[in-house]
Formats: structure tokens, C-alpha cells, sequence
């Protein structure tokens, strides 16, 4: 379990990833071009985009990182991810992977109660 928890997180984290640069680019896009604003909609919480598109990534890869050692730490990173993207991109077609990744491979971590593999902590 806490192989696929990795896995997952890791898959999530890179397409977060893509979903984060998009998000980004555009809030700078219409922070510099107020005319892309008029056409495609302004966004009503920019500042909330760019700290997403940079810290959902991070908590996803990181999280991804710490399963398969620290299990419960992993998870609950991986959840808050899922939920940063949640919060600031919604759930729709470009985010519903990354999303359902970080959440499946959180609560996988969370619940892998041994380790895969015994090993020696010293």
C-alpha cells in the first residue's frame, strides 16, 4: 500500500504540477493585460492561485516522498494537497486527477499500518 500511495502521489504531484503552471501563468497574464481579463474572466482570488499552483505540488511529491517511511505524515500531506487544489482550482476536468490521486494515495498511506518491507530503523 504504501508502494502505490508513492506512486500515486508522485503522478499527482507532477500533473498538479502542469495544472500549477497554467494557473499561475494566467493570473500573471491578466495581471499584466487587463484585456484578457474582459475576455476570459477575472479570477476572485488570484493570490490564492499562485500560493495553490506552488504549495499543492510541493505537499504532493513531498508527501508521496515520506510514504513509504512515515506513512501517516505522507498521507496527511497528500490530503492537504488534494485539498489546496480543491480550494483553489475546483474539481473539474483538468484537476479531478490530480485531486483524486493525492486523495487516494493519502488515504492509502494513512492506511498501510506496517511497513512494506521490514527493515532495521538504525
Amino acid at each position: 500500500m504504501r508502494n502505490a500511495a508513492l506512486m500515486l502521489g508522485i503522478i499527482g504531484g507532477l500533473i498538479a504540477m502542469l495544472v500549477g503552471f497554467f494557473g499561475y501563468g494566467y493570473t500573471e497574464l491578466v495581471r499584466g493585460h487587463s484585456e484578457v481579463g474582459n475576455v476570459f474572466g477575472y479570477l476572485d482570488d488570484p493570490q490564492m492561485i499562485r500560493f495553490a499552483s506552488f504549495v499543492a505540488p510541493l505537499l504532493a511529491i513531498a508527501g508521496a516522498a515520506m510514504a513509504k517511511i512515515r506513512a501517516l505524515f505522507g498521507g496527511i500531506l497528500m490530503l492537504l494537497a488534494a485539498a489546496l487544489m480543491y480550494r483553489a482550482f475546483g474539481f473539474g476536468v483538468f484537476t479531478m486527477f490530480p485531486i483524486g490521486f493525492c486523495v487516494v494515495g493519502g488515504v492509502l498511506a494513512i492506511a498501510a499500518g506496517k511497513p512494506d518491507e521490514p527493515k532495521a530503523h538504525f
